[in-house]
């Protein structure tokens, strides 16, 4: 005689990504088989090499940067007097809550001016996009999200341990309040400075589902080859400046 147990149709879909990053096991507990869910990867040595890539990666991306720093401070403060930097709560590893850093590219009371502008949205999904943001500072603001230097800040939340260099990028409360259940699996991974959508051309005409499509995709498949492939293409972003 056999027996089959079907699961839940949403164990039934994680189950057939097989991530790489946790692991999916069947072991006996109290003399019953269990299937086993953790968030513990079989890849202990990779992640070991990726956490001290990030402490390495972040200190000494600082000490370069920090004339850089200076300059787009000066930069920012001459454009739009106000604090030079720009904090926000968002949400890291497992929902754990945390305070990002950025450079400020907008105006001091752009999460007053919002609302006014939320019937623009070109983006779909829990987050605001528009092209054209009369929130942003002129040329300055322009141009570090352009090529990312408006994101230098965070490798202080690196060395902190509340971020990696690659990983997804750590969404805000409202946004996770929004999330599906499958979408909530993002949160199983350090967020990162960097991602996949992040060097993607154009990445702002790229679909909420898109993006968390790729996110996943890269916690299911994640190797420290694709970390070093995604920091390349960073480099390469800041450079050329097409992330947009």
């Amino acid at each position: 005689m056999q027996i089959r147990i079907l699961p839940h149709w949403h164990l039934r879909k994680f189950l057939m990504t097989r991530p790489s990053y946790y692991q999916m096991y069947f072991e006996e507990f109290l003399a019953s088989p269990s299937l086993v869910l953790t968030a513990t990867s079989r890849k202990r040595l990779a992640l070991l090499v990726k956490g001290v890539m990030d402490y390495a990666g972040a200190a000494f991306g600082l000490l370069i940067m920090v004339p850089v720093g200076l300059l787009l401070a000066l930069f920012i403060f001459a454009v739009s007097p106000g604090p030079v930097f720009y904090k926000q709560v968002r949400c890291g590893v497992h929902g754990r809550r945390f305070t990002l850093y950025k450079f400020r590219t907008m105006v001091p009371n752009a999460e007053k001016l919002l609302p006014n502008l939320a019937h623009l949205n070109e983006a779909s999904g829990p987050v605001f996009k528009m092209k054209d943001d009369p929130r942003i500072l002129p040329f300055i603001g322009k141009f570090m999200r352009r090529t990312g230097l408006d994101e230098m800040p965070q490798l202080l939340n690196v060395l902190r341990g509340e971020m990696s260099l690659v990983g997804p990028r750590p969404p805000t409360p409202a946004e996770v309040a929004c999330y599906s259940l499958q979408e909530r699996r993002r949160l199983s991974m350090k967020p990162g400075l960097t991602c996949i959508w992040q060097v993607t051309p154009g990445r702002n005409r790229i679909t909420f589902q898109e993006w968390m499509a790729m996110d996943l995709a890269y916690i299911d498949h994640w190797s420290l080859w694709l970390d070093i492939r995604i920091l390349a293409l960073t480099t390469r972003a800041v450079l050329f400046g097409y992330g947009q």
